[in-house]
């Protein structure tokens, strides 16, 4: 039986084996692809060459911006190149990089949702110190944290999950490298240290979670007091998007990494795996930074429409 001193590489499920499904496979993986790379480009150079942008809110936003384009570069490029070469292979060092770079991503994704949810707090709850709470110094260090969190969570599950005994194959039931699926060919007697990691990690993600549905209770208070109504609709659109996004992020991540899996590939799996990976980073520029005038007037001037 191959064991991870032998395991050379890794086979990913293809969305199918037929030539034409395969072409459409890549091109619709390319729009999504080109969607997410020109939205959070544009956003980003939006952001860093306009110094009207250059605030905390923005400030994250670049930042997210930058993850979502790592996160989703992660995975499509790799599952678009099988496809056209017909083949399903990844070799395990590549297998090994994607985990981590994934994961980083999506930690760190997650964990820069937690300080705009804190960020919009402070300006919304507590407007009269926020300059003083959210100055420069405080943004670097809480995105800096983002970053750094993302970091130790990737090599607390990247280090973990290799360090297992594979042992049932090397066929991942997934279009790209992910944990749940992995687990599925290791050893029966040396998985479960990894899944109470996954167990805990979730758990966490549930505190991070419930620390934001807290911080908008009280947004929401504070927005109710303000007695015009268009002053209401304002703070509400900067809002509603970003919980959307956490809820649907939490959501579907807790569901693909927690529910049982089965025996054979699930079409509800693929849907899950592309709704946290590779949803977000589409969505995050239209909800986050689209709507939003002052970036609206930041890309025409960068533009010149």
């Amino acid at each position: 039986m191959p064991n991870r001193t032998t395991m050379t590489e890794f086979l990913l499920l293809g969305f199918s084996d037929i030539w034409e499904l395969q072409i459409l496979h890549v091109l619709v993986f390319l729009v999504i692809y080109l969607t997410a790379l020109v939205g959070n480009l544009l956003i980003f150079m939006a952001i860093a060459f306009d110094h009207r942008l250059h605030t905390p809110m923005y400030f994250f936003l670049m930042n997210l911006s930058i993850i979502d384009l790592g996160s989703i570069s992660v995975t499509i490029p790799k599952s678009m190149a099988n496809s056209l070469m017909n083949t399903k292979s990844i070799s395990y060092a590549g297998c090994v990089a994607q985990v981590f770079f994934l994961l980083f991503m999506l930690g760190s994704d997650f964990s820069l949702l937690t300080v705009m949810a804190y960020d919009r707090y402070v300006a919304i709850c507590q407007p009269l110190h926020y300059e003083a709470m959210m100055n420069s110094r405080a943004c670097v260090q809480l995105a800096a944290g983002s970053w750094i969190s993302g970091i130790l969570f990737s090599v607390l599950h990247t280090g973990n999950t290799f360090a297992l005994t594979f042992c049932g194959g090397n066929m991942v039931d997934q279009f790209f490298c992910e944990i749940p699926q992995l687990l599925k060919l290791t050893c029966s007697d040396s998985y479960l240290s990894e899944v109470g990691v996954i167990v805990f990690s979730v758990c966490l993600v549930l505190g991070f979670f419930v620390f934001i549905i807290v911080s908008y209770v009280q947004i929401f208070k504070s927005v109710l007091r303000i007695p015009s109504e268009q002053g209401q609709h304002k703070a509400f659109s900067t809002c509603l998007p970003h919980l959307t996004v956490v809820s649907l992020f939490v959501c579907t991540g807790a569901f693909a990494y927690l529910k049982p899996t089965s025996s054979s590939p699930s079409a509800l799996d693929l849907v899950v795996a592309v709704l946290y990976s590779v949803l977000p980073p589409i969505m995050n520029p239209i909800i986050y930074s689209m709507r939003s005038k002052e970036i609206k007037a930041a890309l025409r001037r960068l533009t010149g429409c």
